[in-house]
């Protein structure tokens, strides 16, 4: 197990490209995984190419520490999951206060896949978007679950893994911020160009935040972020 070696979970938006710069600043050999499981915002995976090729042309030690990227197919959690994000239907809050573009578990089934991935890869530490300060509510975004699952992972396959949070106790217009201080004004601009967050796919109109609808829960975090961070820096 390489103590210097990261994965991190790579979807193709702002949050995990964030994270990748932050893991391309701290570990030798860096490693992305996304995962399909058939998103209503699926274009988010197109991204990643894009992506992962604009930041090793940044910085020549970024370029030195992208090590292969993979894709894992989920099917699976797709089929399993009756919510706004895999289904066509309208983005709501249900009965209990979630709103219904929360797929129970994701989070719990993406780490153990990264995990079960960063054991074949010998990678001792992995890398997440998850977020508790400003976020949609996710209960499999929390800090708790985040230090439970770690524990049941190190317990459950004998090794030593650590699961890193960046942007846990951060805020949008924070996230904006950290990827100007990681990768100054080229950051900031690609990840207002080519990463995807609009959980309905749409890249369509240009805002000054990025593509999206404007109205779903991600676009309105997202540009709420970008409005405060343009305000703080002026």
């Amino acid at each position: 197990m390489s103590d210097d070696g990261a994965l991190v979970l790579f979807s193709g938006g702002q949050d995990s490209t964030t994270c990748l710069a932050w893991a391309l600043e701290r570990f030798s050999r860096v490693e992305t995984l996304g995962f399909d499981y058939n998103q209503r915002h699926r274009v988010e995976l197109d991204r990643r190419a894009i992506l992962r090729e604009a930041m090793a042309g940044m910085n020549p030690a970024w370029l030195r520490r992208l090590g292969r990227d993979h894709t894992i197919a989920l099917d699976a959690l797709g089929k399993v999951s009756e919510t706004a994000l895999t289904r066509s239907t309208e983005i709501a809050l249900e009965a209990g206060g979630l709103p219904n573009t929360f797929v129970p578990g994701r989070n719990i089934i993406f780490l153990t896949f990264a995990a079960a991935l960063a054991y074949r890869r010998s990678l001792g530490h992995i890398v997440g978007g998850m977020c508790e300060t400003d976020y949609s509510g996710y209960p499999d975004c929390r800090d708790d679950t985040i230090k439970a699952l770690q524990v049941a992972l190190n317990l459950g396959m004998d090794r030593r893994f650590v699961l890193h949070t960046p942007l846990m106790w951060i805020d949008k217009a924070e996230t904006w911020t950290m990827a100007q201080d990681l990768g100054g004004r080229p950051l900031v601009d690609l990840i207002v160009e080519d990463t995807h967050t609009c959980y309905l796919g749409t890249r369509g109109e240009r805002h000054a935040w990025g593509y999206g609808c404007g109205t779903c829960p991600a676009c309105e975090l997202r540009a709420k972020g970008h409005a405060k961070f343009v305000a703080e820096a002026a």
